[in-house]
């Protein structure tokens, strides 16, 4: 039965659906004369409902700190809104049947009011009694001026009144939860959008503050994005800042095929990125389980965040089939390759175009040779241990291979374009 208050927010129109109440009230077994008291009473107390406003008004500045900052800001607002709910209240005493919808309205709207407004549910309820409080003791101090011997009627409709005040707690307690849990859907759809289009490059510069303050990231500072396909760590649904050090931060972005993690990995102009952003997202160092994971270079502000999330994906893009983690700065040749396939495949055929046309056993032979010889870093020696043959074996091998594609292995120009053409047609579909 109290008028709680709110600031700036008008009520909204159409009508608004109440659940019913959690529990049902209960009639006192009372005769006509308790009745009769209760009434009259309630009668005197319509006609002074502005003094009773001011009185519930000044009680709540006095007692309740959450409320004082919305009777400064908007006063008139503020009473009138506590007016309302009084005259809601006070008329259910009246007209109970008649009033209940009405203030089960009311009382709803303050309660989602109050909600989208932050302000805490226990002040709201302290509020809600001790409007409750203030109208009983209302009735008591009329009822004595009145008719001083009809107090000890009161005692009959007490149960009632005191279960209308704990009706309405009840359903205030419910909107202000339920309009709690639409707000907390809506922030964070927000975020996720917000996040989505930071990832997808099409972000406004005007939207970057409230996309650092949503994700817990600083707008300025040195970021890393994380691809990660085939696995998900044991808590993906948001941000992990409270697992990391001060001034540290990562947001987990769960995508339909893909999910990215966007780490601060760094500050601005220190040169030096410090955070392993692997770690920060609790993923496996080794992409253990199938797990593939691509991550980008380090880029610079949340504005780059989605030339960060290009880049993991060609990282992603490098993975190998069965698993692991591939950090883009320690495989750019393969991501230059990656990045323009068409130029990949043909720069295959114009290198290995000789040797990939050679009967399957012979040609498969060959490769293997050549790619051992890459691996084991130009040592025929190591390569053959690694292909369980002889060291003049593999050197033959070579040499026939360099007969085919017309390239020296001995050419540091001719071994780079035979590493690259190897590396595409081992990353190059087709």
């Amino acid at each position: 039965m109290h008028p709680a208050a709110r600031t700036g927010t008008t009520f909204r129109t159409g009508p608004t659906a109440v659940p019913p109440p959690r529990t049902r009230r209960t009639r006192s077994l009372i005769d006509a004369d308790a009745l009769r008291v209760l009434h009259r009473a309630a009668r005197v107390l319509l006609d002074d409902l502005p003094e009773l406003t001011d009185r519930l008004l000044t009680l709540l500045r006095e007692q309740e700190p959450a409320y004082r900052t919305a009777l400064e800001s908007d006063h008139t607002g503020t009473w009138q809104e506590v007016y309302r709910s009084l005259r809601h209240s006070v008329a259910s005493l009246l007209d109970p049947r008649g009033t209940r919808e009405a203030a089960h309205r009311c009382t709803w709207r303050i309660g989602v009011a109050r909600a989208e407004q932050g302000l805490p549910l226990d002040a709201l309820l302290h509020a809600y009694r001790l409007g409750g409080s203030l109208v009983w003791q209302r009735l008591v101090d009329e009822t004595a001026r009145a008719e001083p011997d009809d107090i000890r009627l009161l005692v009959h409709v007490a149960t009632d009144v005191w279960n209308f005040v704990d009706e309405h707690c009840t359903l205030v307690a419910d909107a202000y939860r339920q309009a709690e849990r639409q707000l907390a859907w809506r922030r964070e759809n927000r975020v996720r959008l917000l996040a989505a289009a930071l990832l997808d490059g099409t972000s406004r510069i005007a939207d970057l503050p409230e996309t650092a303050a949503g994700l817990s990231l600083p707008e300025h500072g040195r970021y890393v994005v994380v691809a990660v396909c085939g696995a998900r760590p044991p808590e993906h649904t948001g941000a992990r800042a409270s697992a990391l050090p001060p001034r540290r931060g990562a947001y987990w972005h769960a995508g339909a095929e893909v999910d990215y993690g966007i780490v601060l990995v760094g500050e601005d102009g220190d040169g030096e990125e410090d955070r392993d952003p692997v770690a920060a997202l609790a993923l496996p160092a080794d992409g253990g389980g199938g797990c593939r994971i691509g991550v980008g270079s380090a880029v610079s502000g949340l504005a780059a965040v989605g030339d960060a999330r290009r880049l993991a994906d060609l990282a992603l893009s490098v993975c190998p089939p069965e698993g692991g983690t591939v950090r883009l700065p320690e495989h750019l040749p393969e991501a230059l390759v990656v990045s323009c396939p068409d130029l990949g495949t043909a720069l295959t055929e114009r290198v290995l175009g000789p040797l990939l046309r050679l009967e399957a056993a012979d040609r498969d032979t060959l490769l293997d040779t050549l790619v051992a010889w890459f691996a084991c870093g130009g040592s025929a020696q190591r390569a053959s241990e690694r292909l369980y043959c002889h060291r003049n074996t593999v050197l033959n091998r070579l040499r026939r291979c360099e007969q085919l594609i017309g390239r020296s292995l001995a050419s540091p120009l001719d071994v780079m374009e035979v590493g690259l053409a190897l590396t595409a047609r081992r990353l190059l579909p087709g």
